[in-house]
């Protein structure tokens, strides 16, 4: 297995931009230091600096819990900066063990929560520890002209997120990569109340370890009996088993996570969108359309700093990339589908250097659009002035008999349904990959082909007529339900796809087993755990077979559905492992037993009276 911090981009890029240990070496040399914060808590830091110094250069940074590593100052990394163009350019680069990780002293807290009004030194958050970062390293690394910039892809996309409330003054430039804005509600550990097992268990057995001092070591994980990850969640049952079985209670934050179902204060205090005020540096926030763990926060966080920033400086990239794709890979490709372009080379080409070289050096332009997307199903970059775009059309498609999507509402008032069996002991997959047990997910699911899932008997599947011109939706797209189930809690997944005519020919790129007549490519999917459908705070049982409305909203899409092509709707009750499963019983999951699991009729309505329909912007 990688090592973890490789797998989740938690301290820079992979070797695919790899610049060479010894040419960082002849021009860079390396420091360390023990930063001391306000209340006394030194943190582990790592500049490199140019060897140069006949100027002065802008500061570049990165913080992160995933290690600063390699430890000593004898020993250099293959890359400094987000691609080797930055070196070459010339900065000096600080990389940071977070409080509480590694060599850095203190207590670490994940997503630790912003303190708004700071009454004395004791109170310290992410953003005051940037605050005292920049202010030592600008007033003792020498040939720095002054100028401070930070990025981070996940995790230190979130610190990168947190240095812009409340920030340093010669903080002039920030770029957030995938950057997380709340575990509950929409990114990492949970999307609308349901728990990512897959992710979450194969993150916190490795990442959740006390830290009992500084150390540049880690423990390894436990074993597991079962290499097919679906077999081994399956077989793992209730979620309490995960503590009897593997982590015996000595995971601090899981057995925390178990403590708090709701979306109480311990979650609350933990999202950052409602203190993206008064934000001064400019802002570069970038995502992936294919990014299973943190595509909520990019786009959330654009949309906080633009309602309470009426003038900012903040532009968003959204590229057909998986979680830091754009730093890892060329982004010619994803999944079975290939692009006419390498978008990840130009967007560190024409973009990101760009962006830092402007608002840290001085030199060059940077005129971009507010918004740049990647439209897939085009395939082409698309410039915004606004996001969602002002300029669409609203439309809905309504669920309709013989498993069609109409563009009007059905007619009649007869009460019209479709029914399926959900059984927890059965779960429906989210790929037809099942692969090592210990890997968090299967990274190209995203855009997987989902004939393997229309063909269940325990997933409903609605789609249009061969579109007579295309068809493109940009922005959120909405989904409302009528619903009913015989138990007294469900979970509603809503799947977006994109249907290819029967006569497509293969991809010459893609695989030679990939046929791609009727493929069915997921373009967008989302759950809402039923029992948080009127409230996060206050969960509520289902009344057994009585009809209710379930809508909630599923992540942005900027997508065309060619000519010929349908759109088609699935709707399911379990996306297994990657969510944790329901037991169509209303208790605490988190606490529930093995015998709590029960078997559930579940109905999806579609009439005059309960339309359920999906709504979403067209493009005009």
């Amino acid at each position: 297995m990688k090592k973890l911090f490789i797998i989740l981009l938690l301290v820079s890029v992979s070797i695919h931009f790899a610049q060479g240990v010894d040419w960082i070496k002849q021009n860079y040399v390396k420091k360390d230091f023990h930063i001391e914060m306000r209340d006394g808590i030194k943190l582990f830091t790592s500049v490199y600096s140019p060897k140069d110094t006949t100027k002065d250069y802008p500061i570049l940074i990165v913080r992160t819990p995933y290690t600063v590593a390699p430890y000593g100052e004898d020993k250099y990394p293959t890359i400094l900066g987000p691609n080797p163009a930055f070196a070459t350019e010339g900065y000096i680069f600080v990389f940071q063990d977070v409080r509480g990780k590694f060599m850095s002293e203190g207590e670490y807290d994940n997503m630790r929560a912003y303190i708004p009004n700071k009454k004395s030194n004791k109170n310290v958050d992410e953003s005051s520890d940037t605050y005292d970062t920049i202010d030592w390293l600008v007033k003792n690394i020498k040939h720095n002209n002054g100028k401070a910039g930070i990025w981070g892809i996940s995790y230190p996309g979130f610190y990168a997120a947190m240095a812009l409330i409340d920030s340093h003054p010669a903080l002039k430039a920030a770029s957030p990569q995938a950057p997380i804005s709340d575990w509950f509600v929409g990114d990492d550990m949970h999307h609308n109340g349901a728990f990512t097992l897959s992710m979450s268990f194969n993150f916190f057995k490795l990442f959740d370890q006390p830290h009992d001092g500084p150390s540049t070591q880690r423990k390894p994980g436990p074993v597991y009996d079962s290499p097919d990850m679906y077999n081994f969640f399956l077989n793992l049952g209730a979620l309490p088993n995960v503590n009897k079985k593997y982590l015996n209670g000595e995971h601090p934050y899981w057995n925390t996570l178990l403590e708090h179902g709701t979306y109480d204060e311990f979650w609350k205090s933990r999202c950052n969108l409602p203190y993206f005020k008064n934000i001064k540096p400019a802002v570069l926030l970038v995502g992936g359309w294919y990014d299973s763990e943190d595509l909520y926060g990019p786009l959330n966080i654009y949309k906080s700093i633009e309602e309470k920033n009426p003038k900012n400086n903040t532009h968003l990239v959204m590229g057909p990339w998986s979680h830091g794709g754009w730093a890892r890979s060329d982004g010619g490709s994803f999944g079975d589908f290939t692009f006419p372009e390498n978008t990840s080379d130009y967007y560190n080409k024409n973009i990101l250097l760009p962006f830092f070289n402007y608002y840290l050096k001085g030199i060059g332009t940077f005129d971009l659009s507010k918004v740049v997307t990647y439209r897939t199903g085009d395939n082409k970059w698309i410039k915004y002035e606004s996001w969602p775009p002002a300029d669409v059309e609203k439309k809905s498609l309504y669920f309709s008999q013989g498993n069609k999507l109409i563009w009007q509402k059905s007619s009649g008032s007869e009460n019209l349904y479709d029914e399926y069996l959900s059984d927890p002991n059965k779960p429906v997959p989210y790929t037809a990959q099942f692969y090592d047990s210990q890997q968090m997910y299967w990274r190209t699911y995203m855009d997987d082909d989902q004939r393997f899932a229309s063909s269940r008997p325990d997933v409903l599947a609605y789609e249009t007529n061969p579109l007579e011109q295309n068809v493109t939706i940009s922005g959120p797209i909405n989904a409302d339900l009528f619903v009913s189930t015989t138990g007294t809690d469900a979970d509603w997944i809503v799947k977006v796809i994109d249907v290819y005519p029967d006569s497509t020919k293969n991809l010459p790129s893609a695989p030679s087993t990939v046929k791609m007549g009727g493929y069915q490519r997921l373009i967008r999917f989302e759950i809402m755990r039923g029992k948080f459908r009127n409230s996060y705070e206050k969960p509520e049982p289902f009344v057994p077979t009585k009809v209710e409305e379930v809508k909630f909203k599923l992540n942005d899409i900027d997508h065309t559905f060619l000519k010929g092509h349908k759109i088609m709707v699935q709707v399911q009750s379990s996306f297994f492992p990657f969510f944790d499963r329901n037991p169509q019983k209303f208790v605490d999951i988190y606490s529930a037993k093995d015998s709590d699991f029960q078997k559930a009729f579940n109905r999806v309505y579609f009439s005059d009276k309960n339309s359920s329909c999906i709504n979403f912007s067209i493009v005009k």
